[in-house]
């Protein structure tokens, strides 16, 4: 730093003359009014500090060369107190209005750096700085009184000029129709317009949560607070367009935040401004809610030409299947019947006939699941109660020889009384009942039981569960389980996990569950770990 004065602080007159000279040097490097206060005035404001509690205090000012083309102005206050520990306040004034402040204290000497760049640094020249000292250096001596009546006069006339620019910026800013506020760091509302207080049919003190709360639509409020704790971190810009309670009404307006900066670009407050763009947001929405809306028509109107399609063709296979097949089927299992009365046993082997005779009732037995599968339909079907209860009464009952068979213990807990289809439920539990009788190597144990959920139960229990209120019904045994891997395709046609020699079946009797289960609304799930059984839950609307 190239000095230009010194000043010992001892007292009062010190302090004028340190205001006095740093206004002067300010002026002099061509910096404008409104920068040369502030500089001077915070430099007046440590050098108060200084006088008031120091020790040995002493200011210098002068030019420090960053650069060719940066330089700035720098006052250094040293003092062999702690003066930031002495006047706190003080140090943050002069940090608010310079804006560049530095403090070190080493324990001995405490060093407060001041600085501010110089406008126009070209013609600050080695010549231009030593004529800066020359004329400090011959300076005469200065009055007190004088002085300050100066400065005074001044202030007036600086005072006056923002008297005025503030007024004419009000009666603008009141004029427009826009909602107007000045909010500095600490989220405090300086000033706002009269449109804003009309608006909101009072002042707003606070830009905060619980203010905003009171006029913003509730799911606006996080989206602008955090696009304002955003624009005060990187000093930037932040819009969004928000919903403004009017009466018992919402207003789309479009909210902008922006720096409020002084003429030497230093940041001084935010600028927040709401503009009423509600007829082109609603113009907006209602534009594209005709377009989605025409389009959802359009792929609806195909999809029901597809379903038609299909369900034609479902129909003519269910036809085909009743008749066409079936048919055939039953004259070659009665001419294989006829054809083996005057055979031997070995005969009868030799012939291949007691294979012919299975797989034709396989193939009897695979036609009439699936043609069970494509009769499952809900439509134009009468919905009615149908008390589970007597449901699996029923479905024992059907099943009592093969319990008997494998000496199965089925328990079955108390159920609900649902809305359904009686016939297609009574097939939903005979097919979930038999598969566990089926797949289990040991002495079948089935446990059947039911709860209910909400939206605020815990579902922990089944990842899968479906959200909403549900009777849940719960088929569990201790069969012989599977993998994990199958899980995704269990519940397709003609999925199966074992061979036909081992287990019996078609692969049909999940999907026609899960078919049975979309027609009631519901959804059917399970979990199963191998070798130790499986869980199927199937979840009914209560409503």
């Amino acid at each position: 730093m190239k000095e230009i004065v010194k000043i010992n602080l001892d007292n009062e007159m010190d302090l004028i003359l340190a205001h006095k000279r740093s206004m002067k040097i300010a002026e002099m490097c061509g910096m404008p009014l409104s920068a040369q206060t502030r500089f001077s005035t915070a430099v007046s404001e440590v050098a108060r500090c200084c006088i008031s509690n120091g020790r040995n205090s002493v200011l210098v000012l002068g030019i420090n060369i960053i650069r060719a083309t940066k330089k700035e102005i720098r006052a250094v206050l040293t003092d062999e107190v702690d003066l930031q520990k002495c006047s706190p306040e003080a140090f943050r004034y002069a940090s608010k209005i310079s804006g560049d402040i530095e403090y070190t204290y080493d324990g001995s000497q405490s060093v407060t750096a001041l600085n501010h760049p110089v406008p126009s640094p070209g013609l600050l020249s080695d010549a231009k700085i030593k004529s800066l000292a020359e004329y400090f250096e011959y300076e005469p001596p200065i009055s007190a009184y004088d002085e300050i009546r100066r400065k005074n006069i001044e202030l007036i006339a600086l005072s006056e000029k923002l008297g005025e620019s503030e007024n004419r910026y009000r009666k603008l800013a009141d004029t427009i129709p826009v909602l107007i506020c000045i909010v500095n760091e600490r989220s405090n509302v300086l000033l706002s317009n009269n449109a804003l207080e009309e608006y909101l049919a009072g002042p707003l003190l606070l830009f905060d949560k619980k203010s905003l709360g009171t006029f913003l639509h509730s799911e606006d409020v996080p989206l602008l607070l955090e696009g304002w704790s955003a624009a005060k971190k990187t000093r930037g810009e932040f819009t969004a367009e928000v919903r403004i309670k009017k009466d018992a009404f919402y207003v789309w307006h479009v909210v902008s935040i922006m720096p409020n900066k002084t003429e030497d670009g230093s940041f001084s407050s935010w600028l927040i401004y709401f503009v009423n763009n509600n007829a082109q947001k609603l113009m907006v929405e209602a534009l594209k809610d005709n377009s989605e809306l025409k389009q959802i028509q359009l792929e609806l109107e195909s999809a029901n030409s597809k379903l038609k399609f299909k369900n034609k063709e479902l129909e003519q296979f269910a036809f085909i299947a009743s008749h066409d097949l079936q048919e055939p089927l039953r004259k070659i299992l009665i001419m294989l019947s006829r054809a083996a009365e005057h055979l031997t046993e070995e005969q009868k082997t030799m012939y291949y006939f007691d294979k012919i005779t299975k797989a034709a009732g396989r193939l009897s037995n695979l036609i009439t699941d699936v043609l069970n599968y494509s009769r499952i339909n809900s439509h134009e079907q009468f919905l009615e109660k149908v008390d589970l209860n007597a449901i699996i009464y029923d479905t024992l009952d059907d099943l009592s020889l093969v319990i008997e068979e494998k000496q199965a213990a089925v328990k079955a807990e108390q159920l609900p009384v649902v809305v359904g289809l009686a016939g297609q439920l009574r097939q939903l539990f005979f097919n979930l009942i038999n598969n566990a009788l089926k797949f289990n190597a040991s002495r079948p144990e089935v446990k059947i039981s039911s709860f209910e959920i909400s939206d605020r139960s815990d579902r922990s229990f089944d990842t899968a569960a479906p959200a909403g209120d549900f009777h849940v019904i719960s088929i569990a045994d201790n069969g012989i389980g599977m993998d994990s891997d199958y899980s995704g395709r269990i519940f397709d046609m003609f999925q199966r996990l074992h061979q036909r020699e081992e287990y019996g079946g078609n692969g049909i009797g999940l999907a026609l569950c899960r078919r049975i289960i979309e027609n009631h609304n519901g959804a059917i799930s399970f979990k199963s770990i191998p070798d130790q059984g499986t869980t199927f839950w199937i979840y009914l609307p209560k409503n």
